[in-house]
């Protein structure tokens, strides 16, 4: 065998990896005080503070903006962030940066403000608009520096280098990936997520849980990925009931935080799957909430999936790793191993009072097909392990109804 064939066999046996990580963690309760330092670190002198109205009452972006300026930096704030960002709202923020000629850009809050401060990045340091970078490596020109605070425990996106904008006209989202893209660091504060209602913690928390599930098994996972994925598991699977129940249980709130970031450095390395393809056609013409959505439909996905031998194996690790402290231990490697996991996402569902059925949520039967046609146009579809057609998601809409 040549040396080259011998390689080849090799990366193809263990699964062929390229990992860079290009977001530094700084973990800890109170770590968000230290965002002046770390800015200043990295040459920021004129700060665009990107948040939301509601993380403003909180007072977060009063403290963040203060420990901002006690380190000699010009903050600019734009409070404007909106659920699911169209490209609206990141023109707004544009124009903002532009006037406040910024150096260098702090997302603060949930997916929504740190895709926001990604999506402005992209514009202010590159030009033209987001339709121009749908995809990935778009980016000709380098962009600028980017701390993420997030204040919920759910997209992992402070540890991705993809935003999602909605277009204005159509709210189709838009997978924007660079590289130059992800957050410098992003700062794991557990405090900062106290403030989260009941319901805010129960959706973000499931779609956290969702992201370790689906880039478990996607077409892109690798040994490195699936580190992330398992860990997040672990983290999110035995902290998420402990924060519905206790919003004031700082470990479990820490755990799941660090749980969330793990899956997003998941997803980085492996992508997503159907269960994502499907959720998105919900909020965009029905305004599900995005981890609501994907917690409704993903049961239905890994049932799917674990036709699949090699998938239902991974599905079987997962859960064997609720076992630790678990009174009632999942049977090792079982066959049924995709129906118990989805059935522990429906009872997650359960826990949080969200509705577990497509109809509980007045959604019409007739609109299914229309929902299939899109769910098969999004691009995680093409991740998901087992290949799915417009048929497939029909299907599964209709097991969702």
């Amino acid at each position: 065998m040549t040396t080259t064939a011998a390689r080849k066999k090799k990366e193809e046996s263990i699964g062929y990896f390229d990992f860079s990580p290009h977001t530094r963690l700084v973990f800890g309760n109170g770590s968000s005080e230290r965002i002046g330092e770390l800015t200043a670190e990295l040459g920021g002198k004129r700060v665009l503070l990107v948040t939301d109205a509601g993380l403003v009452a909180a007072g977060h972006a009063k403290n963040i903006r203060s420990c901002l300026e006690k380190c000699g930096l010009v903050v600019t704030v734009f409070d404007r962030v909106k659920e699911n960002p169209t490209t609206a709202c990141v023109d707004a923020c544009v124009r903002l940066a532009e006037k406040a000629k910024i150096d260098f850009l702090v997302g603060l809050g949930g997916g929504s403000s740190m895709d926001t401060a990604k999506g402005c990045n992209f514009i202010y340091t590159n030009g033209g608009r987001m339709e121009d970078y749908w995809g990935l490596g778009k980016a000709k020109k380098p962009m600028l520096p980017l701390i993420a605070i997030p204040t919920t425990a759910g997209t992992g996106s402070e540890c991705q280098s993809v935003t999602l904008i909605a277009k204005k006209s159509s709210h189709q989202k838009m997978a924007c990936g660079d590289i130059k893209a992800a957050p410098r660091i992003a700062l794991l504060d557990p405090t900062l997520t106290l403030s989260q209602p009941f319901r805010v913690t129960a959706v973000t928390g499931i779609d956290a849980l969702s992201h370790a599930i689906e880039s478990a098994v996607t077409t892109k996972r690798t040994a490195i990925s699936w580190l992330f994925s398992k860990e997040a598991f672990a983290l999110c699977a035995r902290n998420l009931a402990l924060v519905l129940r206790d919003g004031e249980n700082l470990e479990a709130r820490g755990q799941m935080l660090l749980g969330a970031s793990l899956a997003g450095c998941a997803i980085e390395n492996s992508m997503l799957g159907a269960a994502h393809s499907t959720a998105n056609p919900l909020t965009a013409h029905f305004d599900v909430v995005h981890g609501h959505a994907v917690g409704l439909m993903l049961p239905h996905i890994i049932r799917f999936n674990s036709d699949r031998p090699e998938v239902n194996q991974i599905y079987a690790e997962l859960a064997e790793l609720l076992n630790r402290g678990n009174r009632a231990p999942v049977k090792k490697r079982s066959a049924h191993a995709g129906e118990f996991l989805a059935a522990f996402v429906e009872d997650q569902l359960k826990n949080a009072n969200l509705p577990t059925r497509l109809r509980d949520l007045k959604i019409a039967q007739k609109s299914l097909p229309t929902l299939a046609e899109e769910a098969a146009l999004q691009w995680t579809a093409r991740f998901n392990p087992r290949p799915l057609n417009r048929s497939d998601f029909l299907s599964l809409y209709e097991l969702a109804y």
